[in-house]
């Protein structure tokens, strides 16, 4: 019974950092879900509900994520724990409860830059979750895992990564394995342009293939920021039917006094 619903953060000295999140996105393998790089936002970020289904691990219930302080310079290791996984953040002063499907998880990530691998501007990454699964149809745990990479080139900015979950059901069994990749482009300090592309292929009862695209441009002056995407989406929510494509156009405009 938390009486919060955010996160908190506390250093112990000769340990690392300990961070507590209630139910808060991007603890675990959650930060990983798509680290591909973009000027705004991911593929199916940018206004359409794609549905695509990425890692998530233990971040959707209370969980407590260890950062230990005495990994090597360039490497840093993360590991994130639930005692229950399928919970949910609670309103303040209130409690989650207990979760049916899910109970308790753990996440392990590790990212590595040049100062350890020694090649300059490359980023490696990777991670994996377990968490028991506890539904009625469940007849094994729920796992996912990732890895990717990202190089950056002057201006030039490229990366790929890969995921798959595997949701551990006897009935109507679900997999997915997902691949995306972007490139992005910085002309000037205040222009960038960039191209984002993602899969996920569900295995079920009916096998399908989700998609989305999206070309993003990105303009910074003073106080004021553009962020345009031109994004298109294919079998939505991993649905066939011809009104599960769509394609979107969003512009957004930031003003700072």
């Amino acid at each position: 019974m938390a009486y919060s619903n955010t996160n908190v953060s506390v250093t112990v000295p000769g340990l690392g950092d300990l961070r507590i999140s209630h139910g808060v996105s991007g603890s675990g393998i959650d930060r990983m879900d798509d680290m591909t790089p973009n000027v705004w936002e991911e593929a199916y970020g940018t206004g359409l509900s794609t549905g695509i289904n990425t890692v998530a691990g233990v971040s959707g219930g209370t969980n407590i994520e260890w950062t230990p302080s005495m990994m090597p310079d360039g490497l840093t290791a993360r590991v994130s724990w639930s005692p229950d996984a399928a919970g949910s953040k609670s309103n303040d002063k209130g409690y989650s409860g207990a979760a049916a499907g899910s109970g308790s998880g753990y996440d392990v990530t590790l990212t590595a830059t040049d100062a350890i691998h020694g090649m300059s501007g490359l980023t490696v990454y990777g991670g994996m979750s377990q968490v028991n699964s506890i539904g009625a149809d469940d007849d094994g745990d729920r796992e996912e895992s990732t890895v990717g990479f990202k190089y950056a080139m002057g201006g030039l900015t490229v990366g790929y990564q890969w995921s798959e979950e595997d949701l551990g059901k006897s009935a109507n069994e679900q997999e997915y394995e997902n691949d995306g990749y972007g490139i992005t482009f910085a002309i000037n300090d205040d222009l960038s342009v960039g191209y984002n592309h993602y899969e996920s292929k569900q295995t079920s009862t009916a096998n399908v293939t989700a998609e989305a695209t999206s070309v993003q441009v990105a303009y910074s002056m003073g106080g004021a920021s553009i962020r345009i995407a031109d994004s298109q989406a294919d079998n939505m929510d991993y649905n066939t039917g011809a009104a599960y494509d769509r394609d979107s156009t969003v512009i957004s405009v930031s003003l700072a006094f």
